[in-house]
């Protein structure tokens, strides 16, 4: 476990004391966003430490410009360009100065310094005394907000009160979209595609208090309005001057300030693009949501957002009492989740969230296996967003499969807008398995929230065109007993690529065609017209039907009899087998190895077979699971952030307790305490959503199977209460877990069956059911 340097607390994230080394690290946490932009978090006074120690950033999510891929050796199908999220102006700026000299908290007499972001109220908070070369203190407190409520708000409210002086202090409020890329890295996971100026200034305008610039991306002519609105309070005499530049707007206070009086400028605000509003209309909206935040008042903004999330968490709080770090740990999650993720459905999850430009800003599988059940079992209504916006791009995908010469639809690695934007096909294009992971969360979606509205207008229509693709490229190969095969693929562990019968993709495979047949016999039975016309649209036929049916039934699922586990691909067993332990000085091995160096060998960077164990939990007995579990743990690095989370499930449910916790541990705090060394890149979502499940699933012991909701619990020997809420076909659950007793009381919802231990219990409104906790020996291994 490594040392925090963050006190542990239950809502905040504190920092004490400003240490330029923990700067660019510190600019991540300290993010703020609402799923619609977000900012880092840089001062809003500038920062003069070294490059290397900062990255100044606000992020649109979906907001990309285009770029071309360049290979010295190409090939048919190669995607020719890509998309990356693009750093927008920056209208955090507020510039302080006495009598000329900058406030620069590298420079002068930092006496305190306390930076928290506030989980409950949903705000950063600076609170600094500083003195300046010649003696003047100056106290500064600094909050700021992006509004849940209001996706297109920021303010920023900036005060300061003169110690020991009175005299000239002069405020700059700007808004600065004189943006140059120049990140540059070796690292293939951080993305360095967009250099120098990728976008231009179309018109901007500053009267009074209110001003804006509007920017276009010069390729993808994606445009966007900042806009920004005053407030003063204050008993100071000031006065005021606007000026204009080519990419910036400003506003220039000059303050006779008295020592003891305290001034306060708010700054509102927005960020309107044309992706979700019509070019002739942004620059008014932009304005009119500024002039709008004004006339309401900071108060009013603040107390919708602590309204908001105290509404967020009543529904999302895991409560862990016996580990302060962790509860710490899983709230920040959570709240990053929150910020990260889109409330509409043109746009999704970043890997990173809108906190830094790792990937690009691309959106990944993990969106749909790791992030999307967070948000189902307890914001279903944010959940829905995650399915209608596959919907949205399955033209793209249908485009995709078209070119590599398949039927159907072949869904990206990554992207944004719906093309393939990875260059390297055997870990992008290769991956066949997302189709099944988008269906398999349309598939939980459905049995969740009972959304048949949605499955049978949208989903089906995706379910349908990602089955016609296995057809595609799978084939009955004699020398397996004409089994249907799927050759050439890579699965979820990249470094294993392009290998035949991975057995991940093939049960995935395997129940997206089930799924698909079974949703059409379900249409043509309940919502014969949605049948009728979806049908009509893509040329379905009931012969195709049969075929998904028949594929599913004779899909090759790999087995190896020796081992008595299940192998990885056909070729994996076969080659030299590596010991994680020996390879502790590579990690990440991507970073030191060639990809043939690596692929040659047995070790993986993520689950892959268990992965599918526990998607498909199911299907499998806990002496599988743990046979499983003890090959693949060995040799696998978790290079991937996305590791971690399944395999302390998995511990957890064959009785690795030990490990089971350990593993959560790196969940639970990997960005809080930098266990990869890289947050300074931008947050880890899927990880963070991984976490959430490692409690829910793991410790919380709650898997949803076929039949229902089953429970399953042990919480660590140091814990005295487990505690949260889970919301399940219309209902809401409340669960706590102690060493002795599990009790449900369900909150909303007539009644609702659930499974502990395989025992049925029907719940029923407002009535508390306690049963004993069963007490399980750990194994050793």
């Amino acid at each position: 476990m490594k040392k925090s340097i963050y006190p542990y607390e239950e809502w905040k994230i504190r920092e004490n004391a400003f240490d330029i080394n923990m700067n660019y690290r510190n600019e991540t946490i300290f993010s703020l966003g609402n799923g619609y932009f977000g900012m880092r978090g840089t001062f809003e006074e500038g920062y003069t430490g070294p490059d290397d120690t900062t990255f100044n950033a606000t992020y649109i999510n979906g907001f990309y410009e285009v770029y071309d891929i360049k290979y010295t050796e190409g090939g048919y199908g190669f995607p020719s360009y890509g998309e990356a999220m693009v750093n927008v102006a920056d209208s955090k700026i507020i510039k302080l100065f006495i009598d000329n000299e900058p406030f620069d908290i590298l420079k002068g007499n930092l006496i305190l310094y306390e930076r928290v972001l506030d989980m409950k109220e949903g705000f950063t908070e600076r609170k600094l005394l500083w003195e300046t070369e010649t003696g003047k203190r100056i106290e500064i407190i600094v909050r700021r907000l992006i509004s849940f409520k209001r996706q297109h708000l920021g303010v920023i409210v900036f005060l300061f009160k003169p110690i020991n002086f009175s005299g000239n202090v002069k405020l700059i409020s700007e808004i600065d979209g004189n943006i140059n890329y120049r990140n540059e890295s070796e690292d293939v996971r951080v993305g360095s595609n967009m250099q120098g100026k990728v976008m231009e200034t179309l018109e901007s305008q500053v009267d009074s208090y209110l001003g804006w610039i509007m920017q276009s991306t010069k390729r993808s002519k994606l445009k966007y309005v900042c806009s920004f609105n005053h407030e003063i309070k204050t008993k100071n005499q000031f006065k005021f001057v606007n000026y204009r530049y080519e990419d910036k707007v400003g506003i220039e206070f000059n303050i006779d300030a008295r020592k003891g009086e305290t001034f306060e400028l708010t700054k509102y605000i927005s960020y309107y693009t044309s992706r979700e509003c019509a070019e002739d209309c942004i620059i008014d909206e932009a304005l009119k949501e500024v002039e709008n935040a004004k006339r309401i008042g900071v108060d009013i903004i603040f107390k919708e957002q602590s309204d908001y999330l105290n509404e967020f968490w009543a529904d999302a709080d895991v409560v862990i009492d016996g580990d302060i770090s962790l509860q710490q740990g899983i709230r920040y999650n959570e709240f990053q989740l929150l910020q990260s993720v889109s409330k509409n459905d043109i746009t999704n999850i970043c890997a990173k969230g809108l906190t830094g430009e790792g990937y690009e800003g691309h959106y990944f599988w993990d969106s749909d296996i790791y992030i999307m059940p967070f948000f189902l079992y307890t914001k279903p209504e944010i959940a829905k967003n995650f399915v209608m916006f596959r919907y949205n791009l399955l033209d793209a995908a249908r485009k995709r499969a078209k070119e590599l010469g398949y039927k159907g639809a072949l869904y990206p690695w990554r992207t944004i807008d719906g093309p393939e934007c990875s260059s390297y096909f055997p870990a992008g294009t290769a991956q066949y398995h997302i189709n099944s992971d988008i269906v398999l969360s349309i598939k939980k979606y459905v049995e969740a929230t009972l959304d048949y509205d949605f499955l049978f207008k949208y989903g089906a229509e995706v379910v349908f065109e990602t089955a016609r693709l296995w057809i595609s490229i799978g084939s009955y190969i004699p020398l397996k007993n004409n089994k249907f095969c799927i050759n050439c693929v890579t699965g979820p562990d990249e470094y294993t690529a392009l290998v035949d019968n991975n057995a991940y993709t093939n049960y995935m495979a395997q129940m997206n065609l089930e799924y698909a047949y079974f949703v059409a016999k379900e249409m043509i039975k309940k919502a014969p017209d949605d049948y009728k016309r979806i049908s009509e649209k893509i040329s379905l036929s009931d012969d195709e039907l049969e075929e998904w049916n028949i594929a599913a039934q004779n899909m090759y699922l790999p087995y190896s009899a020796e081992l008595n586990i299940i192998p990885q691909d056909d070729s994996f067993l076969y080659k030299e087998k590596l010991n994680v332990k020996d390879l502790e000085s590579e990690k990440p091995l991507l970073l030191h190895r060639h990809y043939l160096n690596i692929y040659r060998y047995q070790i993986c960077k993520q689950p892959d077979v268990l992965l599918l164990m526990y998607l498909r939990r199911e299907l499998f007995s806990i002496d599988e699971i743990k046979r499983n579990y003890d090959y693949y743990e060995p040799i696998t690095t978790h290079d991937s952030s996305l590791s971690p989370a399944i395999f302390s499930i998995l511990a957890n449910e064959v009785g690795y307790y030990e490990k089971a916790y350990d593993y959560f541990m790196m969940t639970a705090r990997m960005d809080l305490d930098d266990y990869n060394g890289n947050v300074k890149d931008g947050i880890h979502t899927a990880c963070m959503a991984g976490a959430w499940s490692a409690i829910i699933n793991g410790f919380g012991g709650m898997m949803t199977y076929p039949d229902g909701l089953h429970f399953m619990p042990n919480i660590p020997v140091g814990w005295r209460l487990l505690s949260y809420n889970v919301k399940y076909k219309n209902c809401k659950l409340h669960v706590d877990i102690t060493q002795d007793k599990i009790s449900f009381l369900l909150i909303d919802g007539a009644e609702m069956r659930i499974y502990l231990y395989d025992e049925e219990i029907l719940l029923s409104n407002g009535l508390k059911v306690e049963k004993e906790v069963k007490k399980l020996e750990e194994q050793r291994y």
